[in-house]
């Protein structure tokens, strides 16, 4: 399963309530059910939700877990304070404007000494993406910021959060999107040499010499996402 977060590194524990805000098809809801997890998955797109609603709610009734998705945005959670034991929040950030008062909103719902994981697009390749070509901004749901680590760093600080490690993943990745801009986004499925690349990362998922290659060499030399890891601070304000 192609997962940003490391759900080991995250501490997700056999009870633990997790919400994936951002959950797309729910890959990490699906990873973090079989650790034990009852989990939530929350995002705006519907025919991704539909996707994800009736295989996950399958796993989970198998596992005996709970496990549901539903429609909703980062800045309007529709949860009780503390509700969560561990949040994920994946590749979202970079397409929000006020991305502080989302973190604010997933801080909220997190209990004091839950962890959360929020994932971006590193900033070195999406300056590549950039010089390559418009596409990959302008296209509908584009990326809307570039971000500095930092930034990030610093609205998870002021939201109540202990920013405690990083990692980097999809090192594969950042080649295919570069194959993708040159071959200019709206046609780029036309290009056999994206074709092509794209079913050697399929097949890749499936290798284990191709997980340790690009996770003790690509995530270091050209990872597409960033990791931050914290903890909510007990005295964090709601």
């Amino acid at each position: 399963m192609l997962l940003t977060v490391d759900l080991e590194r995250l501490d997700v524990r056999p009870g633990d309530r997790l919400l994936d805000a951002g959950c797309g098809e729910g890959r990490h809801c699906f990873g973090a059910l079989e650790r034990g997890a009852s989990v939530v998955g929350l995002d705006l797109d519907l025919p991704s939700l539909r996707m994800a609603r009736g295989a996950l709610a399958d796993r989970a009734a198998e596992l005996d877990r709970g496990g549901s998705v539903l429609q909703g945005n980062a800045f309007a959670l529709p949860f009780e304070d503390g509700t969560f034991d561990k949040v994920i929040c994946a590749e979202v950030m970079e397409h929000v404007h006020d991305y502080r008062g989302a973190v604010r909103e997933l801080a909220r719902v997190l209990r004091p000494g839950g962890r959360i994981a929020v994932t971006i697009p590193t900033a070195t390749s999406e300056h590549l993406y950039l010089r390559l070509g418009d596409d990959y901004f302008e296209s509908p749901g584009g990326h809307i910021r570039i971000f500095r680590p930092r930034d990030l760093a610093r609205g998870l600080a002021a939201a109540g959060f202990a920013v405690e490690g990083v990692s980097f993943a999809h090192g594969l990745h950042t080649p295919y999107w570069v194959l993708r801009s040159i071959a200019q986004l709206p046609d780029a499925d036309r290009s056999r040499l994206v074709r092509g690349y794209r079913f050697m990362l399929i097949r890749a998922t499936a290798s284990r010499v191709m997980d340790r290659v690009e996770k003790w060499i690509l995530n270091y030399v050209c990872p597409k996402s960033l990791v931050l890891y914290g903890t909510k601070q007990a005295d964090a304000a709601p």
